[in-house]
């Protein structure tokens, strides 16, 4: 068991004063005891002190954090909880480093102020924007034969499921013909999103204005299409990686998309999004400190705050908040946000990251804390399609092997 710290041991390792030691506490970021008897001193959980020094030396050396996520947690958001494999593999797409996000070499910010979602997923897919293939003027598949899901992220696995199925196309391996098949893909994913909202598809627009009339917010068409850019691909986080594999065996796209998809909806993963969503609201409706002690102690962190891979900052976090801020200055969930990051940097600098901006975006939106997932998944199909087009014309085939560790 291990023996709990005094205040001066802590203070020592995380390299602070007593009231900075003292505001961790109240936020529910370190566990205290009672000293010993007959005094009024604290004691203070070793572990707990641990970790969080762990998240500091992270933002002091971006390199060592770079390494921590990748051998700790498993999308890099809060290494040191579990530690693991750390599989490396070559890819020519994504680049994360000295704080910056880029696709094929090209800043991702850059592109969310200028570029469409079509240029970013010809991009990903092809190495070129000029060359992104045609997108199908339809789906092309007979959408009214799925089951009615009752949320959009099981109607995409629907349309998934039968796209592996039933669409002739899925079954040609060519390497020309992959651009063709994952922008069919990244259509048939668009026009499930309008079927269960029950409108007719309109694939006469760009792709970021479809889920704007999906959601029936037009004026959030350009912060819709930002986050769709912002969030195309991270590299080899938990989906993406799902997406190689997949494609390793020799799956259809969609049965890579479909894999990657259902690795999204972990806690752990896309999933975060929520915890971060549940924490604006109720920062929403009452003090940001409070919220932040409330989610913080029922998480173990604080939702929507720090990013291993981005210890002085989330790029796509900025921008999207940016963004909202430009547009949105005045409305609740923005200033609500503000609050947030106000009140957190007050205690431990940590800035936030992609899912807060999330969460803001679709709260501004006025829209379901479920859609802050939906958008990230129907963002993330551009990357997973990549993984997988990549994962086929390198011919890879990822079989980990396991260290045997059980009974003789």
């Amino acid at each position: 068991m291990t023996v709990p710290l005094t205040t001066a041991q802590a203070c020592e390792q995380l390299g602070v004063k007593p009231a900075t030691l003292y505001a961790y506490v109240s936020r529910g970021l370190i566990r205290s005891v009672p000293g010993p008897a007959g005094t009024r001193q604290r004691r203070y959980d070793a572990g707990d002190v641990q970790a969080l020094a762990g998240r500091q030396a992270t933002r002091r050396d971006p390199q060592a954090g770079v390494q921590a996520a990748v051998q700790g947690s498993l999308d890099g958001l809060h290494p040191g909880t579990q530690r693991g494999v750390a599989p490396i593999l070559d890819s020519a797409l994504t680049r994360i480093e000295d704080g910056t996000l880029a696709y094929r070499g090209v800043d991702a910010r850059h592109l969310a102020d200028t570029a469409t979602v079509e240029d970013v997923a010809a991009l990903l897919w092809t190495g070129d924007p000029a060359t992104r293939p045609t997108l199908p003027l339809r789906a092309r598949l007979n959408l009214s034969r799925h089951p009615r899901a009752d949320t959009p992220l099981e109607a995409l696995g629907y349309a998934l499921t039968y796209a592996g199925a039933h669409d002739p196309d899925a079954l040609d391996t060519r390497p020309e013909t992959g651009p063709r098949q994952a922008a069919r893909i990244l259509t048939l994913l668009h026009a499930t999103a309008e079927r269960h909202a029950r409108l007719p598809p309109a694939p006469d627009l760009p792709l970021h204005a479809r889920l704007a009339r999906t959601w029936g917010r037009p004026d959030g068409a350009d912060l819709l299409r930002r986050a769709l850019i912002l969030l195309a691909d991270h590299e080899l986080n938990v989906s993406a990686f799902t997406a190689r594999v997949t494609a390793s065996g020799g799956a259809s796209l969609a049965h890579c998309t479909l894999a990657a998809l259902s690795a999204l909806q972990g806690p752990r993963h896309g999933l975060g999004a929520l915890h971060a969503h549940d924490l604006l609201s109720a920062a929403l409706n009452g003090d940001a400190r409070a919220a932040l002690r409330d989610a913080t102690r029922r998480a173990g962190h604080a939702p929507g705050f720090g990013h291993a891979l981005y210890p002085h900052g989330d790029p796509r976090a900025r921008a999207l908040l940016d963004a909202l801020e430009t547009q949105f200055p005045d409305h609740a969930p923005v200033q609500a946000a503000r609050a947030l990051i106000r009140a957190h940097a007050a205690d431990t600098a940590e800035p936030p990251n992609v899912d807060l901006a999330l969460a803001a975006l679709t709260l501004t939106l006025g829209r379901p804390a479920g859609d802050a997932v939906t958008l990230f998944a129907l963002a993330r199909v551009a990357g997973w399609l990549a993984h997988a087009l990549e994962t086929r014309a390198g011919g890879q085939f990822i079989r980990p092997r396991a260290r045997y560790v059980g009974p003789a």
